[in-house]
């Protein structure tokens, strides 16, 4: 049982999960996507298992070290979906990766691009040229995508990838605009390519906050979509709009230690929830089954919550927290308690947590 667990401890919802995997596979197979989920956000073996028996094509990851717990789990599809830098001894974990697995890497930069070829020496990898749809992160302007492909002498340049990180937008209508954006920026970035003889066969997008939109115009140029976060669901995602409380998958679960004047003290602080609080959002997450209650404040061990009006549970009792930020607060355990109402059946590693070179 869980009570029989000390808290803070991050819970996972099998169902809740199967629930949203399923969901997420039929989308993208809907709108004749690829799924290729970014393993980022839960960096776990069982759960990319999981991912790929309901359809993914691979697996998007972060970082090389990311990739390499991966690769060494037995996945053989991954895509580094950032512009590497492949100088000093990452050279050679790259090429070591792309001797073993089907390696995708991203580069946005003539510079990036020599440093890649150097690296790799001929060892067998596919690049995609990231484009700037709206972020204004990394990638380059859309019409600038086939310059960068140009300077690739050497590398099998397969296509172009972006992220529109301005879907995390509370404004009317902004995850719909910058789905646009993603569309209108893969479009031309495709079209630069092509104007130099390189055939845009692989266009890669998508976010968590605009993977539930209503598919865009039949002409949507993506062929395969990278959501995250969705896996999961938390605090952002509901606050857009983009999720609901029944989506949540993940939860720290914490213990009530203090309580006055309509408010309680948690035993999990930004050591467990992470401390990602956009200036967007009401608070530092909410209480999955107190969903009107807010946490207005966040220590390293303790968060405080404001009810209101509302009942305040006491000393004592136990709370499901949703973070703002799963991603994050994923990356703060060590492993996922695996509960089956309060039973718990499971107990999953995060393999890649702290994978960050």
């Amino acid at each position: 049982m869980s009570e029989d667990l000390d808290t803070p401890f991050l819970a996972v919802d099998p169902t809740a999960l199967e629930r949203n995997l399923a969901a997420g596979a039929a989308r993208a197979a809907s709108r004749g996507l690829a799924w290729r989920p970014h393993a980022k956000t839960h960096k776990c073996v069982e759960i990319a298992r999981r991912q790929l028996a309901h359809g993914a094509v691979g697996l998007t990851l972060a970082t090389v070290a990311e990739a390499e717990v991966f690769a060494d789990a037995g996945f053989d599809d991954l895509f580094l979906a950032y512009p590497v830098w492949a100088g000093g001894p990452r050279a050679d974990r790259l090429r070591a990766l792309a001797s073993r697995v089907r390696l995708r890497i991203g580069v946005d930069s003539v510079e990036g691009a020599t440093a890649l070829a150097a690296a790799l020496r001929g060892a067998p990898a596919e690049v995609l040229v990231e484009v700037d749809s709206g972020h204004h992160r990394t990638g380059v302007a859309p019409p600038e995508a086939g310059a960068v492909a140009a300077a690739c002498t050497g590398l099998d340049v397969v296509g172009v990838f972006t992220f529109p990180g301005h879907s995390y937008s509370p404004s009317p209508g902004g995850r719909g605009a910058a789905a646009d954006d993603e569309a209108e920026a893969l479009s031309d970035a495709a079209a630069s390519l092509a104007a130099i003889g390189i055939e845009p066969r692989v266009r890669s997008g998508g976010s968590s906050p605009t993977e539930p939109l209503p598919p865009g115009p039949a002409t949507y140029p993506a062929t395969e979509t990278r959501p995250g976060v969705s896996v999961f669901g938390d605090a952002q995602q509901v606050e857009l709009g983009a999720a609901g409380f029944d989506d949540v998958a993940l939860v720290a679960v914490a213990t009530v230690v203090s309580v006055r004047d309509g408010h309680a003290v948690l035993d999990a602080g930004s050591k467990t929830l992470g401390a990602d609080r956009p200036p967007w959002t009401s608070g530092f997450g909410r209480l999955l089954d107190h969903p009107h209650a807010t946490i207005v404040a966040l220590s390293e061990h303790h968060a405080t919550v404001a009810f209101g009006s509302a009942h305040v549970p006491p000393v004592g009792s136990r709370v499901r927290v949703v973070p703002n930020h799963v991603c994050a607060a994923a990356n703060l355990a060590s492993s996922l308690v695996v509960l089956d109402g309060d039973r718990v059946v499971d107990r999953w590693a995060v393999a890649a947590r702290g994978a960050n070179t």
